[in-house]
């Protein structure tokens, strides 16, 4: 699901990217949901830089998400906090089109998203120091071995979120995979603009942005894994 930069310079990798593309059907109902909604919701890298009040047509706290995946624990966490404006990040069409589908059935109007990459959203959209919060949960743990460089969470990525998080913004995140949380808290814990509000090397309580149990969740349940969460400010 997810790429991202290494420590290698720039002339000698791959141009980053937040995702791997996956293949999935859209119901008609989320197709429907989708023809008239995105008009509304859907936001483009070409608008350029975000101004929240205008798109959200209010002042509010402002949370992004990347990789929502079905969008239904958003769609619940945008329902249980409608004083607060949600940007969302995803590619996988069923997803978004599941989230618009959700959104319409519910009357929210408190998210925006984007079918992108997250580094383009990031570098293009999301101006430096106007965030809230980030948001990123479950991202691809990349099980092998000679995968791990593709792990999304590295030192220059977290560094990238911290830029658009306001002094006082939190990051939220979670992994169903205990060699990936290891990583995790190593780079995080590096960040010197980052403060682990659970203590130095200590793993979060659940994140009150994750309200309802996701498949992932579920399924490493079933497995007997353990959710790590982080809750790091910055």
């Amino acid at each position: 699901m997810l790429r991202h930069k290494t420590d290698i310079p720039e002339a000698h990798h791959r141009r980053l990217k937040s995702f791997v593309r996956r293949n999935g059907r859209r119901t008609a109902a989320q197709d429907r949901a989708r023809d008239a909604l995105w008009p509304c919701f859907g936001m483009q890298i070409e608008d350029g830089m975000l101004d929240y009040t205008t798109v959200f047509e209010r002042k509010a706290p402002c949370v992004l998400e990347i990789g929502f995946g079905s969008g239904q624990s958003l769609l619940a966490l945008a329902k249980a906090e409608p004083d607060k404006n949600f940007i969302a990040i995803e590619t996988h069409k069923p997803g978004i089109g599941a989230l618009l589908l959700g959104m319409q059935e519910e009357a929210l109007s408190n998210i925006r998203i984007y079918d992108a990459d997250a580094v383009d959203v990031l570098e293009k959209c999301i101006s430096d120091a106007s965030l809230d919060a980030i948001q990123l949960f479950f991202p691809d743990p990349w099980q092998k071995r000679r995968h791990h460089p593709r792990r999304l969470i590295q030192a220059p990525f977290v560094k990238r979120l911290v830029q658009k998080l306001k002094p006082g913004g939190l990051l939220y995140l979670a992994t169903d995979w205990e060699d990936y949380a290891k990583h995790m808290m190593t780079v995080l814990s590096a960040e010197t603009d980052l403060r682990n509000l659970a203590g130095a090397g200590q793993y979060a309580e659940r994140s009150p942005h994750r309200p309802i149990l996701t498949k992932f969740e579920r399924r490493a349940l079933r497995e007997g894994r353990l959710v790590r969460e982080f809750c790091f400010e910055k």
